[in-house]
């Protein structure tokens, strides 16, 4: 039997399209294998969100194919779908294939470790055809994709808690983003498909599931009938037994009373946002794109505290966007700085080719964007570390994740809280156990805490 091993790099949504390409190679008859020395082909899954991740790619894909040079090299996901030939012409390399058509992988491979190539005018499809270097490509217009691929990343690959990819795709245009020309215009699975995969889920014992999507808050609207965020998780909450749902992330005028109002319902909803923010000046905003100036973001995060005091709430921020100037800077600190927010994301600013932040010439200095990146997660050090503080001394209900270790006070389980604290629980848990935890101390970036009840 023909072995495949995945190397993943990205996001929730690349992991959750590894997970479909491993669901359909096994369903083929392929063998999963543990390593990439014992793989027959090696599917590198790769992200195009910054020139780091391309690189990174592409180091990975010459350290396969030198560790183990007999190794089929498949290059799939998102840096395959912009730039085919960059990644066609890496020694190794014998196909490479785009996320407008992953769902065709098992036929391109076969079902036998000597298979060859499946010569294109066999499938039916009209791909566009590169024929730089050794390497077959098999890539076409991503925008006409409408399908959503899904198989949850599971506790089997190293998850305590599945992702379930419900949404694909973005229709907003910001200026600096890559995914809407390489993951397609949004679509969402629908509620009946979610439906059965949380059941399936929650029946095999999970005890949380985070929903993701390249722009989650946009689920259904392309859904005939059109179906609402929030009416898919009243569905789930009346329809399933599942004990946790999680949301990824949400832009911030997708954060309404309605939503809210199910929050507070619902003790099953993780008190978790995650809301990019990107800058705190209107006028990068503007350049960026976004759709809401600093007073509408304000606005939606207050609205969280205020109704849900104990949340986490997380933000995204790009450090160095062409044209940020000192003052612009300066205006995200003092955003952030008086919001309730409790981390931050930080990015550096990367150009990415075919954006229209791409053509701008106003480029901020290498060095001022590493000061600002810096001065950026310093401030969300302490904002962290300012929530835990505040929510040291507390009862949570936490659920045990694989991490594990000592420290002065003996053995501790690794566990994550329903607003995204990190806790530390005396003693030695299995994975999977919903706790409920007296919490005693913040230390560093965790909580410590002691068992009152299992839930």
């Amino acid at each position: 039997m023909a072995t495949f091993h995945i190397e993943n790099f990205g996001c929730r949504a690349t992991q959750a399209d590894a997970a479909a390409i491993e669901q359909q190679l096994q369903g083929g008859g392929f063998v999963r294998a543990d390593s990439v020395e014992r793989a027959d082909v090696v599917i590198v899954n790769t992200c195009t969100v910054t020139a780091s991740a391309d690189a990174q790619a592409r180091q990975a894909i010459r350290a396969i194919h030198s560790a183990c040079p007999s190794a089929r090299i498949m290059a799939t996901g998102c840096y395959a779908q912009r730039a085919p030939e960059e990644l066609a012409a890496l020694e190794g390399v014998r196909w490479v294939v785009g996320n407008s058509h992953q769902s065709l992988i098992p036929l391109l491979l076969g079902s036998a470790p000597d298979s060859s190539f499946v010569p294109l005018a066999q499938i039916d499809v009209e791909p566009m055809s590169l024929s730089r270097g050794p390497a077959k490509i098999l890539t076409g217009n991503i925008l006409e994709q409408t399908e959503v691929l899904v198989a949850p990343v599971e506790a089997g690959d190293g998850h305590t808690r599945p992702i379930l990819k419900i949404q694909d795709g973005c229709n907003s245009r910001c200026s600096y983003c890559v995914i809407p020309s390489v993951r397609g215009r949004s679509r969402s699975l629908e509620p009946r498909r979610v439906l059965e995969e949380v059941r399936r889920l929650s029946a095999a014992g999970h005890r949380e599931i985070v929903l993701s999507g390249i722009n989650l808050g946009s689920y259904g609207r392309d859904l005939t009938p059109r179906v609402e965020l929030g009416s898919l998780l009243r569905l789930i909450l009346e329809e399933t037994a599942i004990e946790r749902l999680r949301l990824s992330s949400i832009e911030p005028m997708d954060v309404t009373q309605d939503l809210l109002d199910l929050f507070e319902r619902s003790e099953r909803l993780a008190r978790h946002f995650h809301i990019p923010l990107q800058s705190g000046s209107d006028r990068i905003l503007a350049a960026m794109r976004r759709w809401y100036r600093s007073e509408h973001y304000a606005q939606r995060v207050e609205l969280i505290r205020e109704r849900l005091p104990d949340a986490g709430i997380g933000a995204d921020v790009i450090a160095g966007f062409p044209g940020e100037t000192e003052e612009d800077h300066t205006a995200t600190m003092a955003l952030i700085e008086g919001l309730p927010l409790t981390y931050l994301h930080v990015f550096s600013f990367s150009k990415r080719p075919g954006t229209a932040a791409a053509a701008l010439n106003d480029e901020v200095a290498p060095a001022t964007i590493k000061r600002r990146s810096h001065e950026l997660r310093a401030l969300g050090a302490r904002k962290q570390a300012a929530f835990l503080e505040a929510q040291a001394g507390r009862t949570m209900h936490v659920l045990t994740l694989r991490r594990c270790g000592t420290d002065d006070c003996g053995p501790w389980t690794g566990a994550i809280a329903s607003n995204y604290l990190n806790v530390h629980v005396e003693g030695s848990w299995s994975a999977n156990q919903m706790l409920g935890v007296q919490t005693t101390h913040a230390k560093e970036t965790y909580l410590a805490g002691y068992t009152c009840a299992p839930v």
